[in-house]
Formats: structure tokens, sequence, C-alpha cells
């Protein structure tokens, strides 16, 4: 465009200074060939507009809004028309409560209220794109800041008004994935309505009130201590089997052989303790049947 206006303004000094006597007025003719070059080339220049890899063109001519788009590479336009970029890539949009996480400086994380009355604090990231084919709807609608216009709010309402539904500690431990799942499908369909597209939807971190984080800690120590309690009387209650079933051995052993030890077995019961004896050398057995005499080898 400004090669253009200065070709326009070369051709009109050309003009005038052919009907002046000046000492310029010979090269007048030269003058207008270099202006219309110029214009030439700047009409060439703006007829060709490059549009990035991952962006979508939009074309606006005096106020008015091409509904066709321009995909990325070289591109043949009007060269008075102004194209506006949108990019199509996935974006994403961060609410959070540590300083200089989010998209907003300072604490952006959003404070709901639950079930119980109790408050709440959420981190988000939120994952988009533009629809390619609607970037000439959310021009005209929107408007090129759609992330505040559109994003933002809309997930800050959405999220306080179904957290209601959910008291604090199901937000913070069972429920969480089902609240997640209930706000995407309510944030992906108005969205989809403005021209996006919701591709993911991550709660980070949900901070409970201090007095029920407390309570809720206290809680899991209580049970991490009956379960050690448990398993202590598990343990116990295993050690004293152990101890019945090795006393009603030594009691039914003990029975045996009160009521059917006989000679031989005494016999065999006395060789067997003598063998083990350090201090037996020479021993000798008298039984009237069978008679015998152990003599120690070592």
């Amino acid at each position: 465009m400004f090669l253009i206006i200065v070709g326009i303004l070369v051709i009109v000094a050309g003009f005038v200074l052919a009907k002046t006597e000046s000492p310029v007025q010979a090269y007048t003719g030269t003058i207008r060939v270099v202006g219309f070059l110029i214009l030439l080339l700047g009409l060439g220049l703006a007829s060709v507009k490059q549009i990035e890899p991952g962006d979508v063109g939009v074309q606006k001519l005096f106020g008015k809004v091409n509904s066709n788009i321009l995909e990325s590479g070289l591109n043949v336009i009007n060269p008075l028309v102004e194209v506006v970029t949108f990019d199509v890539r996935t974006q994403n949009y961060t609410m959070s409560g540590v300083h200089d996480e989010g998209e907003k400086m300072g604490d952006d994380a959003i404070r709901v209220l639950s079930a119980d009355g109790l408050e709440v604090i959420i981190d988000l990231t939120v994952l988009y794109k533009v629809i390619p084919t609607e970037a000439p709807r959310i021009l005209k609608e929107i408007g090129t800041d759609y992330r505040n216009t559109i994003v933002r709010p809309i997930c800050r309402t959405k999220i306080r008004d179904n957290a209601v539904y959910y008291d604090a500690v199901a937000l913070y431990s069972s429920k969480r994935d089902e609240f997640q799942s209930r706000i995407f499908k309510t944030i992906e369909s108005d969205f989809k309505g403005r021209g996006l597209i919701l591709e993911q939807l991550l709660v980070r971190n949900i901070t409970l009130p201090a007095s029920v984080k407390s309570a809720i800690e206290s809680k899991i120590n209580a049970e991490q201590e009956a379960q050690k309690m448990t398993f202590v009387l598990q343990k116990e209650k295993q050690e004293a089997e152990r101890k019945r079933v090795e006393a009603q051995g030594i009691a039914d052993y003990q029975t045996i052989l009160s009521t059917g030890l006989s000679d031989k077995q005494l016999q065999y019961e006395m060789i067997k303790a003598i063998a083990t004896s350090p201090n037996a050398k020479l021993i000798i057995m008298d039984s009237k049947r069978n008679p015998s005499i152990i003599v120690d080898g070592k």
C-alpha cells in the first residue's frame, strides 16, 4: 500500500511540474513514468499475500468481511484488501494462583462456592483452537481478542455454575473426574457455537480451605493407624495359631509315647541319645533277648 501511495504522488507531481516553468519541466515525462512503475510495483506486491503455516487469512475491504478464507502459502488478492490472520493451531489459556504462571499477572485462580458453602480455589488450563472456516464470523462477531472475550469468561462462569453441585471434599477427591467431564461438556458446546473447538480441559489443582484440609489429613492419619493396628492384630493372631498348633503337636507326641512305647522303641531312643553324646566310650546294653555292645569308634 505504501508503494501505491508513493507512485500516485510521483505521478501527480509529474503532471503538476509539467504545467509550471521550472528546470525540471523537461524531465516531467520521466517522473511520470517512474511514478507509473512505482505504482505498478506497489499493486503487484499488494496483490500477493503470504499466509504462514498454522494461520488462515480473513479479507476485509472497507469494513466488509469476505467469507472466503486464505490458506497458508501465497494468495493473490485485491490490492486494496486488508488481511487479518488467525492462528488455527492448538492454543492454551491458563488461570492459576501461582504468580506469572497464568495469562494474567498475579493470582488468577478461579474461586468457587461448593454445595456445602465452602470456597474452593481451582487452577485451570484450557486447550482450544479456532475452526478455520469460522474465522470470518469470529472477526465480524467477536474480533481478534477472542481469548479475553470468549475463552476466559465462559470458562470461569461455567466452572462456578457447576461447582455448586458438589461438596468441597468430593471436588477434591472422589468427584474430581466427574466434575472435569461435566464442565468440559458445557464449555465445549458454548465454544462450538462461537467458532472454537475445545480440545482438553485440565483441572490442575483444587485448593480447599485450611480447616477442611486439616480435617481430611486427620482422617487419613486415623485410617492409616487403623490399618496398621489391623495388620498387628492379624500378625498376633497368626503367631498365636502357630503356637497352638505347635503345642498340640507336642501334646500328641507325648500321648503317643505314653501309650505305645515298646522296648525296642525305648532301646532306639537310648541309642540315638548315646550316639550324640560326646562322653560315650563303651556301652554294654544287657537285654534278656538281645544283648548288644556299642563301642565308640572315635
